[in-house]
């Protein structure tokens, strides 16, 4: 009965797979034409994302294009925002702008507290949606923000390159952000539990601005609180794998297993060998090809992939990008990838 659920839903569960499952963060986006082509007929970033009939084609997208072994949720990691009442946009070319951003206790004692069906049923829809169109073909993934990340956006109010605003919260008014990162550990979680009861066979937390912590403020500003999503999410849904995302991770990659997750993904910046050794057995991993090589010839993205197929080998191995593809990739180097990733077994042997 097992085999006939999808690959990477096995592989994820830590079932003996006759490959390791690929697809890849960002996959639909900006370098597929048909994407872009879509997106000058809806520039509104949160128009793509909260419409569900946009949202699901485009999740689509790369599936219908390339087959790969899991279809992830076309949103944002931001989209939860206005549930709890913070508003916010996408700017193309600029990235997210929060309107009012989060600096006072009085603002964070006003946070709603998350109601997902209410405030996105656009997101339930699009993953229903997506279930029934895959079936066991693919696995349907479902993603959130992790708390530091999302208080990191809120609170800068943008994107940022240092990270002055929350670490100056961070270190002269400790217990105003931890209010704000409680506060999102229970809605992220209460978000995760009403996707994988929407269709989510899989679930991914990034917590993208992470790396940016030493590992000593990693350890009070974002472990606890990826430590208390997997823990609510758990409790009700014990057999959904949970996979965490950081860009930068090299030095907290033990950290991360530390927190209840099923599988590390790892960034490009840390050989797949060495963080092998690093993390418990016990621990699948996810990643880590370099998303840069996706400029390069099939000949080295296939080099690659057997290079990083081989070094994962005897533990449980989700084949990724170390990052999201990046935009102006060619679109047949994308091609490329899935292919030599769903091909790698005929040239690393089946001992891989």
């Amino acid at each position: 009965m097992s085999d006939s659920l999808p690959l990477l839903l096995r592989a994820a569960r830590g079932e003996s797979v006759e490959r390791p499952p690929v697809w890849m963060m960002r996959q639909a986006g900006r370098y597929m034409k048909v994407y872009r082509d879509l997106r000058e007929r809806h520039p509104s970033f949160r128009e793509r994302s909260e419409n569900p009939d946009l949202s699901y084609e485009i999740s689509m997208q790369p599936f219908e294009a390339f087959q790969p072994d899991g279809v992830i949720l076309f949103s944002d990691i931001l989209t939860p925002l206005p549930g709890m009442g913070i508003d916010f946009d996408i700017v193309e070319s600029k990235g997210p702008l929060i309107n009012d951003p989060i600096r006072s206790i009085s603002q964070v004692e006003a946070l709603r507290p998350l109601n997902p069906a209410d405030s996105m049923p656009f997101v339930g829809e699009v993953l229903g949606r997506l279930r029934e169109s895959v079936g066991n073909q693919a696995a349907v993934l479902g993603f959130v923000g992790a708390p530091w990340t999302l208080a990191a956006y809120v609170v800068e109010g943008k994107s940022s390159k240092n990270y002055a605003v929350i670490k100056a919260m961070a270190f002269q008014e400790p217990e105003l952000l931890h209010r704000l990162l409680g506060h999102f550990a229970e809605s992220i979680a209460s978000y995760l539990r009403y996707q994988i009861d929407s269709g989510a066979q899989v679930v991914q937390m990034f917590d993208s601005w992470a790396g940016q912590l030493s590992p000593t403020d990693y350890d009070t500003f974002a472990a606890p609180y990826q430590r208390r999503v997997v823990e609510l999410v758990k409790q009700t849904h014990p057999d959904t794998p949970f996979i965490l995302y950081i860009s930068g991770s090299a030095g907290v990659i033990e950290r991360m297993a530390q927190t209840g997750v099923d599988i590390v993904s790892l960034d490009w910046t840390v050989d797949m060998a060495e963080a092998c050794k690093r993390l418990p057995q016990h621990i699948g991993v996810q990643g880590n090809v370099d998303p840069g090589l996706l400029f390069g010839t099939p000949e080295a993205i296939r080099d690659r992939i057997d290079d990083t197929v081989r070094k994962a080998r005897g533990r449980r191995h989700i084949l990724n990008l170390g990052h999201g593809i990046l935009p102006g990739t060619p679109e047949e180097n994308g091609r490329a990838f899935f292919e030599a990733g769903k091909t790698v077994m005929d040239r690393v042997g089946a001992a891989a």
